[in-house]
């Protein structure tokens, strides 16, 4: 166990240290793993290290990946997003409904897309009403982070936390006679609008805006409207008993989100009368993602295989007690203060099963620590510029605009903004799911 654990932390250490080489990094690890499977230092080989991997989550983010490519250049969200602004009498409801809006999107489309798509309206609108853009995108960022645990196709952790748990897209809305995490982070982002409010209480320009973006196409915004609507269908399939069917559905939200792409991406083709579409969707996806989740998978099924996770969930247990409420205020906690400062994907993915071990201990329903533990880390990333790729992409779009941004400028917004949300969203969570 000790080996697993110095490897796993060394992983760790590196990925921090060279953050453009996480994937390589991961695979690396990966491969070692197996190696001292083979030397019997624990049970794992390469079988269970490609079952280990979750197919299911890779397929539903590269497909919604593709997805919202050829959404970003049907060029609806920034349409969407200029008609809101019209709608709005001065700069402090300007800011604010962009946040929202940002936040919406950003419940079903990848969090880094979100601001992709709503960051170069914000800069329009601050230059037309001479203003800083800095707090302006800030909140954008910010606000995409938080909406990203509000569904299950919203962020990586949300699909990480539905493959895991075998969630469905209507469990993050109603699960076991209870209202879900949809409704835990929708409370979130209405007590954060009380902090934008306050933030540009002084804001009280005029905003004259006009809706001059041209859709170009409105099949891709259908596709995104059928991926969400066949997710709930899919969620009501059955399982089979067993054999080829039941490996099918067990791929089906993957499967769902990737075909919808691949029609997208046909018809693009077909429209455009060449391959463009398809280099575009392609040079999008997030491969550097895709393969981190591949090499995490296999790391996280060999510390369990040597026992690590059983004993970081041990040690949980023996500092919080027999008290469930201690323990997830605890991982509240913690989640938020580390996400602050790592990547979430990799944090999330290793303490799921630390957290399904520490309710079994404690014999308890898991859901209300895996809600916690998904607030915490999604949340957490908005307390500094550099804990989630959200705020990152913010921050570099602004310096691209020769805007600098100071940390301080940051966490003015994105302490208050992550405190208000984490507070009222996870005391939701135990209200309804506390045991």
């Amino acid at each position: 166990m000790i080996v697993a654990l110095i490897l796993f932390v060394i992983m760790y250490v590196l990925m921090l240290t060279f953050p453009k080489y996480r994937p390589w990094i991961a695979l690396s690890t990966a491969v070692i793993f197996i190696i001292l499977g083979y030397c019997k230092l624990f049970q794992l080989n390469i079988l269970s290290a490609l079952g280990a991997i979750d197919y299911n989550v890779l397929l539903m983010i590269g497909g919604t990946m593709g997805t919202v490519s050829l959404f970003i250049a049907s060029k609806m969200p920034s349409r969407l997003a200029e008609w809101l602004i019209t709608k709005v009498p001065n700069v402090l409801w300007a800011v604010t409904v962009l946040s929202l809006f940002a936040g919406v999107i950003s419940a079903f489309v990848d969090n880094v897309a979100t601001v992709l798509m709503v960051a170069p309206i914000g800069l329009e609108i601050s230059r037309k009403l001479k203003i800083s853009p800095v707090p302006v995108i800030i909140c954008i960022a910010v606000s995409s982070n938080l909406q990203g645990a509000a569904t299950l196709v919203g962020d990586t952790t949300s699909i990480l936390l539905g493959g895991f748990a075998d969630m469905n897209f209507l469990d993050f809305f109603w699960m076991n006679g209870r209202p879900g995490m949809f409704f835990a982070t929708e409370l979130g982002a209405l007590a954060s609008i009380v902090v934008l409010i306050i933030l540009f209480r002084k804001e009280k320009q005029p905003v004259t805006a006009t809706v001059e973006t041209q859709v170009n196409d409105f099949f891709p915004t259908i596709l995104m409207l059928g991926t969400v609507v066949l997710l709930i269908l899919a969620s009501f399939i059955p399982a089979p008993n067993g054999g080829f069917w039941l490996g099918i559905y067990n791929l089906r939200s993957g499967l769902i989100c990737l075909a919808l792409c691949i029609v997208g991406v046909v018809r693009a083709c077909i429209k455009e009368k060449g391959p463009q579409p398809l280099k575009q969707v392609v040079a999008d996806l997030d491969t550097d993602t895709l393969l981190l989740l591949c090499g995490l998978f296999i790391v996280i099924e060999g510390i369990t295989a040597a026992g690590v996770i059983d004993a970081i969930a041990d040690m949980f247990y023996q500092i919080a007690g027999d008290s469930p409420f201690l323990l997830y205020v605890m991982l509240v906690g913690v989640s938020v203060l580390l996400s602050a400062f790592i990547d979430n994907i990799p944090y999330v993915a290793t303490m799921l099963p630390v957290v399904q071990s520490l309710a079994g201990l404690m014999n308890v329903e898991p859901y209300v620590f895996y809600f916690g533990l998904l607030i915490g880390a999604t949340l957490g990333g908005n307390l500094t510029p550099v804990g989630a790729s959200a705020n990152i992409t913010g921050i570099g779009i602004l310096r691209k605009n020769g805007e600098e941004v100071s940390t301080m400028d940051f966490l003015k917004i994105g302490v208050p903004f992550t405190l208000v949300a984490v507070l009222v969203g996870s005391a939701f969570v135990w209200l309804f799911w506390g045991v």
